[in-house]
């Protein structure tokens, strides 16, 4: 897991007695290939793989970026839009040149994220969070990750590496998919 999203859930998670090791702490851990077709099928082939290299539950997640004047890209693709071996600046770089020209109320997009739970039975659970806004002319804000400098969240008129990790939290797509499956953890 990307540690920065691994940092974000632990923070959003906050379940009693809960600890999120990165795959990487597993002697022969390798990424797998993430080949699904929706941020579903992502989540539960990371979530497999953790689950198959450790014998233990395993969380994992998918984020994509939905832009709308892009026809949705770079949606599930949004980690590898610039390439497979793609920077932060890559991808958001690459964003920016796609939609040079492109007005500012036809900018919109929605981050969507999933997260599966996996136990070595079988059983899942899933929690799914939506974040509205548009993209940004240029990059604001020095914190966050990935696509926050441009992707502003609508009615806030900051971009989400303008907030803090705790007004991010409050409002993050991942935040409202972490809560919606704590949410089904605590209650078994």
């Amino acid at each position: 897991m990307n540690p920065d999203k691994r940092r974000e859930l632990e923070e959003l998670l906050a379940i009693p007695g809960l600890r999120l090791r990165a795959l990487s702490e597993f002697a022969g851990a390798r990424a797998p290939q993430e080949d699904g077709a929706t941020l579903l099928e992502n989540a539960r082939i990371k979530a497999s793989a953790a689950v198959q290299l450790t014998g233990l539950p395993a969380l994992a997640d998918d984020t994509g970026l939905e832009v709308d004047a892009l026809g949705g890209a770079p949606g599930v693709h949004a980690a590898r839009f610039a390439g497979p071996k793609a920077t932060y600046s890559d991808n958001v770089k690459l964003l920016l040149e796609r939609l040079r020209g492109v007005p500012s109320e036809r900018r919109t997009a929605r981050f969507r994220c999933v997260i599966v739970a996996l136990w070595p039975d079988g059983r899942e659970k899933l929690g799914e969070g939506t974040l509205e806004g548009r993209i940004a002319n240029s990059p604001r804000g020095e914190l966050g990750f990935g696509y926050d400098p441009v992707f502003e969240v609508e009615g806030s008129g900051r971009t989400l590496a303008e907030m803090t990790a705790a007004e991010k939290n409050a409002v993050s797509h991942r935040a409202r998919a972490a809560h919606a499956l704590a949410a089904k953890l605590t209650r078994g």
